[in-house]
């Protein structure tokens, strides 16, 4: 009984041939059939074969003549690819996927994208619809209405204001004026009490026959003061200093009144350091004036000059 994997054993009759049979079969024209299926469910019973035939079977085949296979039944040879087909195929690939992802629509110069809405029509989609009333379209606005203050006017305002609180001052000054005119209006005369002394300091803190201490002298003798406990002083009347041209500032600083209308028993004040003392007002409007060193002169003196000549009065204290 022949041996496995010797010649002509049921194992080797269904083996896959060689390459050199399956060559020289397809050579032949004939085209073996191989089988997928395994060996083992291929394989047939054992059958007893003998020592003849094993031999017979293992002796080479004799060589069979090679008939050529005609040249329509020959597979046709495979054909290379040029280079430039190569490089043509490898950029239209891309290209149709490119194609491919192209967005639907197209861009139009000056109107954007085709299909696509701008920012403005996409604004005015999302904008909320306004319906206006038809009573609404018949209302107007009225500009005749509204006025603005121009600055003349602010200035006129202005200037009423000053003058209506100069008049309140002056008739305050007026009624101080006459509580304290004790002695009433006085002809002119020199009652001045320390005549004749030019130096030194007088009981009023003044330097003696100067104007301001003469005017001094006059706003305690209408306040019912002639000696001894004097109501008015240097230190209570211009403590900021003596100079008749500091007056003013010290009846702004004390709160006093002062104005352009001459009152009796005010103090004419003039801003080249002189002050006198309104002795009498006139219906045509001058004013009689008493001062002492006019012209420097260090002398009681009088004269009557325009109210309007005289730059403020100082009306008397309270």
């Amino acid at each position: 009984m022949p041996q496995p994997g010797q010649t002509g054993s049921p194992e080797n009759s269904t083996a896959t041939p060689t390459r050199r049979e399956l060559r020289a079969q397809r050579e032949a024209g004939e085209t073996p059939e191989v089988s997928t299926e395994p060996a083992e469910q291929k394989a047939a019973p054992a059958v007893s074969v003998a020592p003849d035939a094993a031999r017979a079977a293992a002796r080479p085949m004799a060589a069979q003549p090679v008939t050529p296979t005609p040249a329509a039944t020959r597979p046709p040879p495979s054909k290379r690819n040029s280079p430039l087909t190569v490089a043509v195929t490898l950029l239209a690939i891309p290209g149709l996927f490119l194609t491919a992802a192209l967005p639907a629509y197209a861009f139009t110069p000056g109107e954007g994208l085709v299909g696509a809405r701008t920012a403005h029509q996409r604004a005015s989609a999302e904008a909320q619809d306004v319906t206006v009333a038809a009573g609404s379209a018949s209302i107007s606005v009225a500009r005749d209405g509204f006025s603005a203050t121009t600055t003349a006017q602010l200035a006129e305002r202005e200037r009423a204001a000053a003058a209506a609180a100069a008049e309140k001052a002056a008739d305050a000054a007026r009624a101080t004026t006459a509580a304290y005119a004790v002695y009433g209006i006085r002809a002119d005369g020199d009652d001045y009490p320390w005549a004749g002394k030019t130096s030194g300091l007088s009981p009023l803190g003044y330097v003696y026959g100067q104007c301001v201490d003469f005017v001094a002298w006059r706003l305690n003798r209408d306040a019912g003061v002639t000696g001894g406990n004097w109501r008015w002083t240097w230190s209570n009347l211009t403590p900021g200093g003596g100079d008749a041209s500091q007056w003013a500032n010290a009846w702004s600083g004390h709160g006093w009144a002062t104005g352009n209308k001459p009152v009796v028993g005010a103090v004419a004040w003039f801003n080249y350091n002189h002050v006198a003392y309104v002795q009498s007002v006139s219906a045509g409007g001058s004013v009689v004036l008493e001062e002492y060193n006019w012209m420097g002169s260090s002398a009681y003196h009088t004269r009557t000059v325009p109210a309007s000549e005289v730059p403020l009065f100082l009306y008397p204290p309270t």
